[in-house]
């Protein structure tokens, strides 16, 4: 959700692989390519007026890109990828936020992906009017999509958390350490040979 430290999270869990001696690869959505990162431009300007439609199937571009050129040579390589934002990403802000079918957006989701799907998607949740607060400053165009628009992204994650048993939902109203350390136990119960093991221990 908007602001709830996503991108600190990430950071912090990068960091700590590194101390571990494994080299993550770290990406996000919509960008993480040459031809991503023109996509993010587009569809983050707040000067341009696209439809959902038009918003979801250059997102879902950019995902493609990602994939192809990022995610999979990656995970073929034996690496850990870290993505700020994937697939379900879609589901909230162009199914939840924008009223696009789901089963519609799972289906090009599929398309794009080549059918890849994370292990695992931590969502952080805080309350939609503290997440805009702690943005500030000028929004991008979907962060400046509205209040109710981001209350109905807010619930589709929670929903997504509530169906699906590879999405986890952490409270992300308390400070970053609490944060990094709820997502770190969670981390570490599902990946245990990657972040079980204590920095230092034996």
């Amino acid at each position: 959700m908007e602001g709830a430290g996503k991108t600190t999270l990430l950071e912090r869990l990068a960091r700590e692989l590194r101390e571990r001696g494994i080299e993550p690869v770290v990406t996000r959505e919509p960008g993480g390519t040459p031809v991503g990162e023109a996509l993010r431009e587009m569809v983050l300007d707040p000067r341009r007026r696209l439809d959902p439609v038009t918003e979801l199937l250059l997102m879902l571009a950019a995902r493609a890109a990602l994939v192809r050129e990022v995610v999979r040579p990656a995970l073929e390589a034996g690496r850990v990828v870290l993505s700020d934002r994937f697939d379900l990403s879609s589901v909230a802000y162009q199914g939840g936020g924008r009223g696009l079918s789901l089963d519609e957006i799972r289906r090009l989701n599929a398309l794009a992906t080549g059918g890849l799907r994370a292990d695992l998607t931590i969502v952080l949740d805080v309350g939609v009017g503290e997440g805009l607060g702690r943005k500030g400053g000028e929004e991008d165009r979907i962060g400046g999509g509205g209040r109710e628009f981001h209350e109905r992204v807010a619930e589709a994650y929670r929903a997504l958390a509530r169906s699906e048993p590879d999405v986890v939902l952490v409270d992300a109203s308390c400070g970053p350490d609490e944060v990094y350390e709820s997502a770190r136990s969670i981390l570490r119960a599902r990946f245990p040979e990657t972040f079980g093991r204590a920095v230092g221990s034996l």
